[in-house]
């Protein structure tokens, strides 16, 4: 595989500015950075995202493969992103991918943080995936994983107002976070892992995704679309998100927290192993 040509134009997570407290005292405060950029895949506009900007090559990407627009890394030549225009422009290998014509004409508004937008049919070829039933879980490795997570969330704990999301393995009695990344809004934080999942050749078949959001029927499935068994998260849910979860088949926790969590589906993959206190009658 010929890798993209990338820019790495990672942006600061955070800025000071004065804020006065309840005291009228002056305190510098952290904030999150937002900026606007514009996507442009063959020189055509596709979509302006919000976002904190740490990781914006790798946003791109997997926005392209959430939205089913590329089908893999290989399609993609280059991705460019300039500040100072506020663009990322993609270069694919073939041109424009086939669908994005016909996709662009149907878009979704989606619950995701602000107003997101899906291209195409969000429930496209849902029941043609496929996870892997061979693969477990257990409540020791998940409670690490919880744990974990706490110690990466660096940005929300200087700053406040974003998400987190994690991709993790599981081996033996503990969890490895592989990627963590915070955005201002949790869907830019999964896509941004899609991308990097596919620039670092990472498989999703046996891995844990972890996010601090809610679990909304487009969380599932861009889940389900990188191939990825086990969704957590310390949120709740929705209806729509727990339908298609059950459909697909995926294992699906939510309410994460400490040592407690609401096992919504796919229970055949989660191994309970640690004893928990009984309850008083």
């Amino acid at each position: 595989m010929t890798p993209p040509q990338i820019t790495q134009a990672g942006r600061p997570a955070t800025f000071q500015v004065e804020a006065f407290n309840e005291r009228g005292e002056m305190v510098p405060t952290s904030i999150a950075g937002e900026h606007a950029l514009t996507l442009y895949i063959d020189k055509r506009e596709l979509v302006t995202l919000m976002t904190l900007g740490q990781a914006p090559e790798a946003l791109a990407i997997g926005y392209l493969r959430n939205q089913r627009l590329v089908n893999s890394i290989e399609e993609i030549a280059a991705v460019q992103v300039d500040w100072e225009t506020a663009a990322c422009a993609i270069t694919t290998r073939h041109g424009s991918a086939p669908a994005l014509d016909e996709r662009m004409q149907h878009r979704t508004v989606t619950s995701g943080c602000g107003q997101g937008t899906v291209f195409g049919d969000l429930m496209q070829d849902i029941d043609t995936i496929q996870l892997r039933e061979d693969v477990r879980l257990t409540d020791t490795q998940l409670f690490s994983l919880i744990e974990q997570v706490r110690k990466y969330e660096t940005i929300y704990k200087e700053a406040g107002a974003v998400h987190g999301c994690a991709l993790a393995s599981a081996e033996g009695e503990h969890a490895e976070i592989l990627l963590f990344i915070e955005d201002v809004g949790r869907h830019n934080a999964v896509d941004a892992i899609a991308g990097e999942m596919w620039l670092r050749q990472i498989d999703g078949s046996d891995k844990i995704f972890y996010t601090t959001g809610r679990l909304t029927s487009e969380m599932v499935i861009k889940c389900a679309q990188m191939g990825i068994p086990f969704l957590v998260s310390r949120s709740g849910l929705t209806k729509m998100g727990h339908d298609i979860a059950q459909r697909i088949g995926i294992t699906m926790l939510g309410r994460a927290s400490g040592r407690h969590y609401l096992l919504l589906s796919g229970g055949s993959r989660l191994v309970r192993t640690s004893k928990q206190p009984t309850a008083l009658a």
